[in-house]
């Protein structure tokens, strides 16, 4: 018996208690007359229950999955995915689910135990990373106490709209095996096509960025996929490390000053999700007119900002970075 036909039975039973305490309760308000209704039946066909960890892959699966699922995202728009830790509530959707779409690589690192449970219990979950040709991480990212140095994998995936299109077909695949009827693969292709039209639209935006000035430091490090993609170079971050929960050492940001000195950089880009005070801080250090610029990176933006997609979110990070970058 699979997960998705045990969450029925269990909605049935639900509706047949809930019908009969109905029942009851009529029969004792009419005092026991004869007069009753015939309880409204219900429909087995519930739409797929999808849970997915970040608003980036519940967006993907929206894309993919249409209106023949409800897709609940566990954080927040907003919310930082490192740290976020699950309430009891979103533990128990997780079990529940049809799918669970969740990025992997060390990304969901306040979650992680209850995935591990949940996948122990025989929730349903597709790690997306690890299976669309991670990147290692780039040397200057490799921090103290940072999970990520245990792989060297750069779980930050979805920066690249190649291989999220890769992930969305991922996705159709296991919707395929939970209702076969339905043209999953076609939805996915046609959301690549999307993806890709944010591709083109992404490289006529930075076009202007000559290759000299395609040096960028970033708050941690979560562009080298976009930098892979695009013909940049990360050439440092203020948190060291692929998480954003480290703690930079006075030592790490004076070198990281240096480099933006010897360099010649005068941007750095921050994060929707995370305080910018130690980027403030590293440019008043520097002494000089820098540009302190915010990107979108673990989080969707919020309705119209221009990054309430993944899509919309790839471009307008291109467009700031082009804003700042190109003479």
């Amino acid at each position: 018996m699979t997960r998705r036909v045990q969450r029925r039975l269990q909605r049935v039973r639900l509706r047949i208690v809930t019908v009969g305490a109905a029942i009851i309760v009529a029969l004792v308000g009419a005092g026991c007359s004869s007069s009753s209704a015939e309880p409204t039946q219900g429909d087995d066909t519930s739409p797929i229950a999808i849970v997915a960890t970040t608003t980036v892959w519940g967006d993907v699966a929206r894309q993919v999955a249409g209106e023949d699922a409800n897709v609940e995202v566990l954080v927040p728009v907003g919310a930082d995915i490192h740290g976020f830790q699950l309430s009891s509530q979103q533990a128990a959707r997780i079990q529940q689910a049809d799918l669970v779409v969740a990025n992997g690589l060390g990304l969901e690192e306040g979650m992680r135990d209850a995935l591990a449970a949940a996948r122990a219990d025989g929730a349903n979950i597709l790690w997306l990373a690890e299976q669309v040709d991670p990147l290692p991480f780039a040397q200057h990212a490799v921090g103290e106490g940072s999970d990520d140095r245990a792989t060297g994998l750069d779980p930050h995936v979805w920066l690249d709209p190649v291989r999220v299109a890769e992930a969305a077909s991922l996705i159709a695949d296991q919707l395929a095996a939970v209702d076969p009827d339905l043209d999953w693969s076609g939805r996915a292709a046609a959301y690549a096509a999307m993806l890709d039209g944010a591709d083109t639209s992404i490289v006529e935006l930075l076009a202007a960025v000559p290759p000299q000035a395609r040096k960028m430091v970033t708050n941690h490090d979560a562009f080298g996929y976009f930098a892979d993609r695009y013909g940049f170079e990360i050439i440092g971050v203020v948190i060291p490390g692929g998480s954003t929960l480290a703690d930079p050492s006075s030592a790490e940001l004076a070198s990281l000053v240096g480099v933006m000195r010897a360099e010649g950089v005068a941007a750095l880009f921050t994060e929707s999700t995370t305080s910018p005070a130690l980027a403030d801080a590293v440019a008043a250090e520097l002494g000089q007119d820098v540009a302190v610029v915010e990107l979108y990176s673990g989080s969707l933006g919020p309705a119209g900002s221009g990054a309430d997609t993944l899509a919309g979110m790839l471009v307008t990070n291109a467009e700031r970075i082009a804003s700042v970058l190109a003479p």
